[in-house]
């Protein structure tokens, strides 16, 4: 399958996402008709041009709609309540099919349920997987408004963020331009840092200091616990953090491979961000 047309409709699942919205606004850009699927499309708020429809991956029976006349798909791994794993890939899938969709990008690793539904199809699909967002920091935002502080465990651990600008990038160019089937793209920023390191990236960007505290765990647990988190949620982040594999700091060059340009560094998405800490 070759680049698409004007005329092509590429239907984009979570699209009022932090991700999905970026990769509307990419698509746009593209010259593409975007169709966007979400659960409250009155509160939507996608631009202009952007044909909106009300679906749920949960429930795929009604995406009949959603999917008609659709070319190119980029289709979520997770949805529902607390981003579950989809355990309707098949059905997804099969209705896509049956509507003509003949290209997917995935948001997932390429091995997990819905993945495999879409390659076992014989639909032109590729994986987009990012390691983090870099937007992940905005969470650190109110305390660095009102003490000037990112407090967090497992200070050490190194993760390869990507701007979510670029995993956007990645997505638009495979969906638009084609010739990346069967691929698994990792997507990642262009250097691996820690919190601390990511927390005077902040600091310079607002011409001020930022401090970087460790917590303990147990530290952890009890100012988690005050701002509201359930206890599974707590011991998840735990276990997570505390377990991170040494791979997630492995710097991969799919934005600049696919986009034909570099990554975007985590002091320039601070720059830019640098109002939502102020």
């Amino acid at each position: 399958m070759s680049q698409l047309k004007p005329t092509d409709v590429v239907l984009v699942t979570g699209a009022t996402g932090t991700l999905g919205r970026k990769i509307v606004d990419q698509l746009v850009a593209a010259g593409v008709r975007v169709r966007a699927l979400t659960r409250n499309p009155a509160g939507a708020g996608l631009p202009n041009g952007v044909e909106v429809v009300h679906g749920d991956l949960t429930d795929p029976a009604g995406l009949g709609p959603a999917l008609d006349g659709v070319t190119a798909l980029h289709l979520l791994t997770l949805a529902g309540e607390g981003n579950a794993p989809l355990t309707t890939g098949e059905e997804i899938v099969a209705s896509a099919i049956a509507a003509g969709v003949r290209r997917v990008t995935v948001l997932g690793t390429g091995d997990g349920p819905v993945e495999r539904a879409v390659a076992a199809s014989g639909v032109e699909w590729t994986a987009v997987w990012p390691i983090d967002f870099m937007a992940n920091a905005l969470g650190w935002a109110d305390a660095i408004r009102t003490e000037g502080v990112v407090r967090e465990p497992f200070g050490g651990r190194r993760t390869a963020s990507a701007d979510e600008t670029d995993v956007a990038a990645v997505v638009a160019a495979v969906l638009v331009d084609g010739g990346h089937a069967g691929r698994k793209y990792t997507v990642t920023g262009p250097e691996a840092l820690t919190p601390a390191e990511k927390t005077r990236a902040i600091g310079a960007a607002l011409g001020r200091e930022v401090r970087f505290e460790e917590l303990t765990p147990d530290q952890a647990r009890a100012q988690w616990a005050a701002d509201g988190w359930p206890s599974e949620g707590i011991e998840f982040m735990l276990d997570m953090w505390a377990t991170v594999p040494p791979e997630v700091a492995d710097v991969t060059t799919t934005v600049e491979d696919v986009t034909d340009r570099p990554p975007r560094r985590f002091a320039e998405w601070a720059a830019h961000h640098a109002p939502a800490f102020r």
